[in-house]
């Protein structure tokens, strides 16, 4: 995006581009996956518990996109001056948005979201739903914001999989079957190993930029070749468990896994073949080693979520 086009944006564009929606899949696959988790459990589809949850999914996408942006409004201006035409315009440091603007909007996206979660807990009966929704809210305001801001202090990239990963796909679980475990959610001992790749990996591109506003991440202290080797045993590591889970648990049938498994090896390749140039600065190599990630990520959990509504669906007749 130049200086020139930018100019021209609308209102309406500039909340477009500043809601990244490219980046929506790291929500919306494991909300998919969790309402496939929580309707096998429960035997039946809740579609309150579906429509409802999808729409505390966006509100609480909205909240940690913008809040993001927001907390990571100086390292974001760091790197503009460091690399002018690296990477995308950031919305804060670039115009597109002012600061006040996306603090306002993120916020009361993650009012929105606790509310819309406590509202279905109550009409489906889930008096826990509401408490878990804030956890939700609340893992990504210690992420993002001051006091923790745990994303500049260390351990942001292992909050990150813990909210993507698992607290995400339990509210939507929870919402469908009213459990807080099933034996079928062993599934997302893998998906947590793969959305920890997929935080790792986040940083290589902010690598040099990070580093010099004092933001804490693997990339920053141990570098990118360690970053790049750590998120791809943690993708071996995510297939593995996966299919673990189907040899080992009766709950789950080991054919539905393979599918969602093969996947990840499969889009994983591409992301093997360029990590050698995924260096530091880099910053095309590192783009096209996270659309290899991602693929790998994304394609996986949904074939697993199809294949295990295919055994549950098998097993009903």
């Amino acid at each position: 995006m130049t200086a020139l086009n930018l100019a021209e944006l609308g209102t309406g564009a500039r909340w477009r581009y500043a809601l990244k929606p490219a980046s929506w899949p790291k929500l919306l696959v494991p909300t998919l996956l969790g309402q496939v988790l929580g309707v096998q459990a429960a035997g039946a589809l809740s579609w309150p518990g579906l429509l409802l949850g999808v729409v505390f999914t966006l509100a609480l996408g909205t909240f940690i996109v913008l809040m993001n942006d927001w907390g990571d409004r100086e390292v974001d201006a760091i790197k503009r001056r460091m690399f002018p035409d690296g990477g995308s315009p950031k919305t804060i440091p670039d115009g597109i948005l002012p600061a006040p603007a996306l603090l306002r909007m993120g916020g009361a996206a993650g009012l929105g979201a606790v509310l819309v979660a406590y509202l279905l807990g109550v009409w489906i009966e889930r008096p826990w739903l509401g408490w878990l929704g804030l956890l939700c809210v609340l893992t990504f305001v210690a992420y993002s914001l001051p006091p923790l801001a745990l994303n500049y202090r260390g351990g942001g990239e292992a909050l990150e999989a813990l909210g993507v990963g698992l607290l995400l796909p339990l509210f939507h679980g929870h919402a469908q079957a009213g459990v807080f475990w099933a034996a079928e959610w062993w599934v997302l001992t893998g998906f947590v190993a793969l959305s920890l790749a997929s935080a790792l990996a986040s940083g290589l591109s902010d690598e040099a930029s990070d580093r010099v506003g004092g933001k804490r991440t693997l990339a920053t202290q141990a570098g990118n070749a360690v970053t790049r080797r750590s998120t791809e045993a943690l993708v071996l590591l995510g297939a593995g468990l996966w299919l673990l889970a189907g040899l080992w648990m009766p709950a789950i049938a080991l054919w539905a896994m393979v599918p969602g498994v093969l996947a990840v090896l499969g889009f994983s390749t591409g992301m093997f073949r360029i990590s050698s140039r995924a260096t530091t600065g880099a910053f095309q190599a590192q783009g096209e080693y996270k659309q290899w990630l991602h693929r790998a990520i994304w394609s996986g959990a949904l074939l697993v979520a199809a294949g295990l509504l295919a055994a549950d669906i098998g097993a009903d007749r």
